[in-house]
């Protein structure tokens, strides 16, 4: 039976050029290609997840605009489950511009969810029936608070997708089991990696990991610390890795590979990802086995 997952967070539609480099200051760049696709940390982990065998749920705000049927479109195709956060709104999604350099690197300018009117969340308790994983991006914050609340209520292990530090994720990481950190992710009065390992296990996160790019990841668990290997390969575009890395992990530790198992089996995912344009293409590639 397929592990299911509940991935609480940002869906967007994501516009992502290729270009030979990023534009400067009241510059034209001229794209060498263009794709139009489906993103944001929670969607895309969701995603991954989906192709990779499990049963997806994402949790987002999407309402019933015509690029709304983009997002939607996206979601059939995976077979996965939506639960829409503002269902009669006609506001535009969040929209993304992104453009990958020559060197694989990627620039994103997102709207996100500030500024948007999400109504008060409610959770029906038998969605968690028999969810393996619940993954949370910080986006829409209200709703990633109360479903990990209510996840930890159910027993369902909590992991974070901590990209960068928002605005009540001090609240948020009292319901989480395991968090996924980038560089970027720097609690209040933190500059460092060690600054950071002292906020989590404070905070009473037993079980994280700090993936900074091409290097080893770093993580501590209930049995100690240790590195995990980034596979090094010749990156075309990095867009989407981090997500796509949540999105492994969250297969492979519902699917009981353990915390440090998962971790690794998500880095060959995520680098194998970076060697093709795009969020999906490496899935019609890559052999995905880990």
């Amino acid at each position: 039976m397929k592990k299911k997952g509940t991935f609480v967070g940002l869906s967007t539609v994501d516009v992502i050029y290729g270009v030979r480099e990023g534009p400067t200051r009241n510059q034209k760049v001229a794209a060498r290609s263009q794709l139009i696709l489906v993103g944001g940390p929670a969607t895309n982990a969701a995603v991954t997840f989906a192709h990779l065998g499990g049963s997806a749920t994402v949790v987002s705000s999407v309402g019933h605009h015509p690029l709304s049927h983009t997002i939607r479109d996206e979601f059939r195709q995976f077979d996965i489950a939506h639960l829409d956060l503002t269902p009669e709104s006609d506001e535009a999604p969040p929209i993304s511009s992104v453009w990958v350099d020559d060197e694989g690197n990627r620039s994103v300018v997102s709207a996100n969810t500030a500024g948007r009117l999400i109504s008060p969340v409610r959770i029906d308790p038998a969605a968690l029936d028999n969810v393996s994983v619940l993954m949370v991006d910080g986006h829409a914050m209200q709703a990633c608070q109360l479903w990990a609340r209510a996840a930890k209520s159910a027993g369902v292990p909590v992991v974070l997708d901590a990209g960068s530090w928002k605005p009540g994720t001090d609240l948020l990481l009292g319901s989480v089991d395991i968090a996924i950190c980038s560089a970027d992710f720097l609690p209040p009065g933190c500059s460092t990696g060690e600054d950071v390992t002292s906020y989590l296990l404070a905070a009473g996160v037993a079980r994280f990991a700090i993936t900074r790019g091409t290097n080893p990841i770093r993580f501590v668990s209930d049995t100690g610390t240790g590195t995990v290997d980034v596979p090094q390969i010749a990156a075309v575009d990095t867009a989407g890795a981090g997500d796509i890395f949540h999105g492994a992990f969250c297969f492979f530790y519902a699917n009981g590979r353990g915390f440090e198992g998962a971790l690794k089996a998500a880095a060959i995912i995520a680098s194998e990802s970076c060697c093709y344009p795009g969020t999906r293409q490496w899935m019609k590639h890559g052999n995905s086995t880990a």
